[in-house]
């Protein structure tokens, strides 16, 4: 298994397909002067499944889609087939707002995806709008939907929580998990970059202890479950005599650092070492430089070796190099 230098076992690892997206959230990405990774830097659906293999090889068991928007990728369902393909990549996810799910979520299922998490801030049609902006409630519905009967579970609702915005939206979202198997996700705002988008997260803010008292309270006690894997970012609770699960992801409130298990991959081919650190390892010079899947073992064993013991949000540490767009959250 591939331990970092404290100990933790770095098993999962983050692809992020595009710094693209058809939205635009207010934590995330501003509505002017973006720059974009230009197509042919990006990495292509063959270096992916190279990068894939090397991990697999040295023990990653998880892997997971994401973007910006990974849907935007005309190449997503080869991508999918081929991570797929690869032996030891048996848990293979992907994170979406939802918008083009309904046409993708089959044959995303066919060509091996095992499960979504879709994003939505609210079930509030003008709410949403204004939090996470170009967004069609209807589009990601039928999106979920579509998931659902594809086969695509569980299905993982996530919600940034963002004051002023939807902090008492957090009500609905969670007695969709009375009728519903699915599970309903509340996220902490973070600060990345040095936009508007980072001091809009710090402004902005909403504990998840504010949160869960706030559900308690119009729904009932929540029960805790133990988490069947130590290393899940969520804490998870069902409400009394629901069918799904409603779970707290809390990086500023409580933060994980010391189970963490994740290596993000970037768009644009490095091995970004912690969410909120700067750090990164390159690993596309070494792709398109004819490397062996050694070589990329060799670098990723470098980034596993040097990950940070954890993000340093208290005391103001965070990312000022990357948007979450560019990273993946």
């Amino acid at each position: 298994m591939p331990l970092d230098s404290f100990h933790r076992d770095i098993n999962y690892l983050r692809i992020s397909l595009t710094d693209r997206c058809n939205l635009r959230c207010q934590y995330c990405m501003p509505l002017h002067g973006l720059t974009f990774v230009p197509d042919p830097e990006l990495l292509t659906a063959e270096e992916i499944e190279k990068v894939v293999r090397a991990a697999a090889g040295i023990g990653f068991r998880k892997f997971r889609l994401t973007g910006g928007e990974p849907t935007l990728r005309p190449d997503l369902i080869e991508i999918t087939r081929r991570i797929a393909g690869v032996s030891g990549a048996h848990d293979l996810g992907m994170t979406t707002n939802g918008m083009l799910l309904e046409r993708l979520a089959r044959p995303l299922k066919e060509a091996g995806l095992k499960r979504v998490n879709v994003h939505v801030d609210s079930l509030n049609e003008e709410r949403v709008k204004k939090l996470m902006r170009f967004v069609d409630l209807d589009n990601v519905w039928r999106g979920i939907r579509a998931a659902e009967a594809a086969g695509l579970l569980p299905v993982k609702l996530n919600a940034v929580v963002a004051r002023g915005y939807n902090e008492d939206d957090v009500v609905e979202l969670a007695r969709l998990t009375v009728a519903n198997d699915w599970q309903m996700r509340y996220i902490e705002l973070m600060p990345l970059g040095s936009g508007p988008e980072a001091q809009f997260s710090i402004d902005r803010y909403v504990s998840n202890v504010e949160t869960k008292r706030k559900i308690e309270a119009a729904l009932g006690t929540l029960t805790p479950l133990e988490n069947a894997d130590p290393s899940d970012e969520a804490v998870n609770y069902r409400l009394p005599g629901a069918r799904g699960v409603i779970g707290f992801i809390s990086p500023v409130s409580e933060p994980y650092c010391g189970t963490c298990n994740r290596m993000r991959l970037t768009a644009d081919g490095k091995f970004h070492l912690c969410l909120l650190h700067d750090d990164e390892l390159d690993v596309k010079k070494i792709l398109r430089g004819g490397g062996t899947v050694a070589d990329i073992q060799e670098v990723l064993n470098l980034a596993i070796t040097a990950k940070p013991t954890g993000h340093g949000l208290a005391i103001g540490v965070h990312t000022q190099n990357r948007k979450m767009h560019q990273i993946g959250g």
